[in-house]
């Protein structure tokens, strides 16, 4: 337990004397040859990128140095988190590592935190949409953004497409290529694309990077974040209904092996917890665009159509999330007809062994009858004149002990069928008491009475 402590104690002073490095800069610092070998693994697995924009429509990549722009330039910092299995708390290790200075500690943890969150922590605009779930997954989803009028910084979890810009030119969405093919040879011209590759460009929903708009503000660069954010999303929704679609086909052929295989893998569990993640991702979208929304609708810095864009954009995010809730009922309904097709499956074998038992049930009874030795039994002894029939006497009591089973098993339906159908006949008599005194009344009294109905 005091080990324990001491490695927690240990962590949190390794942050702290990073931030104190990075602040002061001081070389004293970094003489911790433990604090060197951090800086030397961290430098490898975190990717960076940073642009800084004229406010004309021109852009290019700048040195990471975390300043803002002058005037009507502003500058973008990126931060491309590995997807791996390592804790949260090596995430913000990582963020320290690369942010601080000039961010600072509480700055770090409203980026990496885990859940949604939309808020100004000092003097600037962080919002997230960071799932909970293990970093290594493909439905893993985390974006955090802080925002200023003249920078932007945002991490995420993995390659997010699309997010970034290449110059005009490199996009392979703009040439005319050939699909690589071994009816076709290799010299056709042009560029040559492999299959796989045009099966990946048609579950895009998007251009290539080379094909973005250049942001002329802070405001158009936050509805991009978001824009390519939300594209992710509907790219891996895109992929989910493409898999689903060649699986239902699959069984549509009616494949034993196959069935067998997806009941013994889990796949439809898997499926369906994946789209559960994906679900809560997109929730998290809902509660926090909205608040960005609002938030940045009160910034003078902050265009009237980009708020229209981020409008745009939580309806899409709606409209994902009924999409989701409809694969999701696809892969439950799916799932249902494997369960009922293991269920047949079962009850056939059931049904096999149902029918030996049918065959071998005479053959066991009749060799258990006369295979018995009733020598010690109680009125069995066949020395004893009177009691010869030792074996009569055995199949009575036998006879008898299945018939006193077979009432207490049918005692109940007996006592229930008996009760209802005693109330049922003490209605009828209610019924027709009630009817013979009401024409006694009516059509006798109408007679005496003059044809009022005594009340």
């Amino acid at each position: 337990m005091l080990l324990k402590q001491f490695n927690v104690l240990n962590f949190h002073s390794n942050i702290i004397r990073t931030i104190i490095n990075n602040y002061m800069g001081r070389e004293g610092v970094d003489d911790d040859p433990e604090i060197r070998s951090s800086r030397a693994r961290y430098s490898g697995l975190v990717r960076r990128k940073a642009y800084e924009f004229d406010g004309l429509g021109d852009y290019c990549d700048k040195e990471w140095d975390l300043m803002e722009g002058d005037g009507k330039k502003f500058c973008w910092y990126h931060v491309e988190l590995p997807k791996g299995n390592q804790k949260l708390s090596q995430s913000a290790q990582y963020l320290i590592d690369v942010l601080c200075p000039p961010l600072k500690l509480q700055d770090i943890l409203s980026l990496v935190s885990n859940g949604p969150y939309c808020a100004h922590v000092d003097g600037a605009l962080v919002f997230r949409v960071n799932s909970p779930a293990p970093p290594s997954s493909n439905f893993t989803f985390r974006l955090a953004a802080r925002v200023t009028q003249n920078s932007v910084i945002t991490v995420s979890l993995g390659r997010v497409p699309r997010l970034g810009f290449s110059p005009v030119g490199q996009s392979l969405l703009s040439e005319i290529p050939s699909v690589e093919s071994p009816k076709f040879g290799m010299d056709r011209g042009g560029i040559v694309i492999k299959e796989h590759v045009l099966d990946f460009l048609l579950t895009m929903n998007h251009s290539e990077e080379a094909d973005n708009p250049v942001p002329k503000s802070v405001s158009n660069l936050v509805v991009h974040i978001i824009d390519t954010h939300v594209d992710h999303l509907e790219d891996v929704v895109t992929k989910l209904e493409i898999e689903l679609d060649s699986v239902e086909v699959d069984l549509d052929k009616g494949g034993f092996s196959l069935k067998r295989q997806l009941l013994d893998n889990r796949r439809f569990p898997k499926m369906h917890l994946e789209l559960q993640r994906l679900l809560q991702v997109i929730a998290h979208g809902e509660q926090v665009f909205p608040r960005v929304k609002e938030k940045c609708s009160v910034k003078d810095w902050f265009g009237n159509e980009d708020i229209n864009s981020l409008e745009e954009l939580i309806g899409r995010l709606r409209r994902l999330k009924e999409n989701v809730g409809f694969i999701s009922n696809r892969v439950t309904a799916v799932q249902a007809g494997l369960d009922s097709w293991q269920a047949e499956q079962i009850n056939r074998k059931l049904y096999c062994l149902s029918f030996l038992s049918i065959i071998f049930l005479p053959l066991s009874i009749i060799t258990g009858l006369f295979g018995m030795n009733v020598g010690g039994v109680p009125w069995t002894q066949q020395r004893d004149p009177k009691l010869k029939n030792g074996f009569r006497n055995v199949m009575l009591v036998c006879v008898g002990t299945l018939i006193l089973v077979l009432l207490c098993f049918l005692f109940p339906f007996l006592y229930g069928r008996i009760n209802g159908w005693r109330k049922q006949r003490a209605l009828k008599r209610n019924w027709s008491i009630n009817r013979k005194s009401f024409l006694k009344r009516t059509i006798g009294g109408g007679e005496r009475g003059g044809g009022y109905l005594r009340l």
